[in-house]
């Protein structure tokens, strides 16, 4: 049991302290002494109801928000070390491909795709893993997806940059596992040829998602994909192939740069 000190605070410190005016050490002190003192506590309490009503509103108002304030997850604090904005980076941290499970799943697709692809083809891997960044994008942002919609729709940045963002960091996030996994499948520098067409498919899907949405969009986008590799075989992953993927990139990101504007039209914030 806590046996109360033999010694007790003046009246002017209990006040002081009360209305805001001490500072450290002295500060400290009274506090560690409170801490241990019922009775100060008690004359307190007293000094407490004699201070300035709104100094003590003021209190408990702080208090409040710090009581309420979200503890930042993994993703947040990362995005915070390097230097992203505190407001930006709770809207990127709160994309559903960012969750952890999210990335559990896309990494254990990953490992099953690579391990399918050493065994039969390398093409099973090369045509797979530029879809998974599409599932990403495609629940980047909109109405009934992000649980941050309204959030979204009143912080202080445009929708496509928003959407721009939130792509970046799934697409780099896909890519590093994309690349783990590729370790795995036994075709040299050809296993890296999924990487081409990975952005080229986001920025198509980035394109089209004005007039379609995001879902419809990443959709619509992966299977043209498919069927583009079940028609040209692995003519996609050669050097001309890839040269072909690097165009098509370039060129709808250079559409989809002139078109910024259509993200924050009424029509694309409704899209489901």
């Amino acid at each position: 049991m806590r046996r109360s000190p033999a010694w007790h605070l003046q009246d002017s410190d209990l006040h002081a302290y009360a209305g805001g005016g001490l500072a450290g050490p002295l500060l400290w002190s009274v506090e560690a002494h409170l801490g241990a003192c019922a009775s100060c506590r008690d004359r307190l309490h007293g000094c407490v109801a004699q201070a300035d009503p709104q100094l003590v509103e003021d209190g408990w108002a702080r208090l409040d928000a710090s009581l309420d304030a979200a503890v930042p997850g993994p993703v947040e604090r990362l995005l915070l070390l390097l230097g992203v904005p505190d407001h930006t980076a709770r809207l990127l941290a709160a994309t559903p491909a960012l969750r952890l499970s999210w990335l559990v799943a896309v990494a254990l697709t990953l490992a099953m795709t690579a391990t399918i692809a050493r065994l039969a083809d390398p093409i099973v891997f090369l045509a797979a893993a530029p879809l998974l960044p599409l599932i990403g994008v495609a629940v980047s942002f909109g109405p009934g997806i992000d649980p941050t919609y309204e959030m979204a729709l009143v912080a202080p940045m445009q929708s496509f940059r928003l959407l721009l963002l939130r792509c970046v960091t799934v697409v780099s996030a896909n890519t590093v596992l994309c690349a783990l996994a590729s370790l795995a499948v036994d075709a040299g520098l050809a296993a890296a040829g999924w990487f081409l067409p990975s952005l080229a498919l986001t920025v198509l899907t980035l394109l089209l998602a004005p007039r379609f949405g995001t879902v419809i969009a990443a959709c619509a986008v992966g299977v043209g994909w498919a069927c583009l590799v079940a028609a040209l075989t692995g003519a996609l992953f050669t050097t001309a192939g890839q040269s072909g993927t690097a165009l098509a990139a370039v060129l709808a990101a250079a559409v989809l740069a002139r078109r910024a504007s259509a993200f924050d039209t009424s029509r694309f914030r409704r899209i489901r």
